[in-house]
């Protein structure tokens, strides 16, 4: 099992997460990126009632928000039942070997396979923590046998199936610090 915590390595990423830029937003502003949270297809004109602007100052704002990286993606949440993807698993991931070029050469590896629609390197017990998402147990079955194994510095994991969703991971749902 890798230690998780300490040496150069945790903190060299820490220096860099902390570099990030801040960028000051204002009320306007966050209350234009809870509209597109909740829904990044309304037009300017109704964000524009919504958070009392003008039309060119919404197109403006949303634009500079792409920009400075505020606003990241636009995406389309889609159902997985209804697209072959039905089953839902978290699978905890214990590594053979500590380290940091067995810990980041997984990282780098697992996120290639189209079954892993979510992964954290987490504190604890486990190294890592997958959300899995596949249409029947033969596909996760055929997924664990290619991307589990020991050849790729697995020592052992742990599935747990989602019985049913009680709150969706939704990014719309996270809150906005406030200065």
């Amino acid at each position: 099992m890798a230690p998780k915590l300490g040496g150069i390595v945790t903190i060299f990423r820490v220096m860099i997460a902390n570099m990030r830029k801040r960028v000051d937003l204002d009320d306007f502003d966050r209350r234009l990126i809870e509209e597109a949270r909740r829904d990044n297809l309304q037009p300017a004109r109704i964000l524009a009632d919504k958070v009392g602007l003008s039309v060119s100052a919404v197109l403006r704002r949303l634009r500079r928000l792409r920009e400075t990286g505020v606003i990241i993606a636009d995406r389309a949440v889609v159902d997985p039942a209804l697209t072959g993807s039905a089953l839902t698993m978290h699978v905890l991931i214990k590594m053979k070997q500590a380290g940091a070029s067995a810990m980041d050469g997984f990282a780098r590896t697992i996120g290639q396979h189209r079954e892993v629609t979510a992964a954290w390197d987490v504190t604890g017990d486990d190294d890592f923590v997958l959300k899995v998402q596949v249409g029947s147990m033969q596909e996760y079955d055929r997924f664990t046998r290619r991307a589990l194994s020991e050849d790729q510095g697995v020592y052992a994991f742990k599935t747990l199936i989602t019985i049913r969703t009680i709150v969706e991971d939704d990014a719309s749902r996270r809150p906005l610090l406030i200065d």
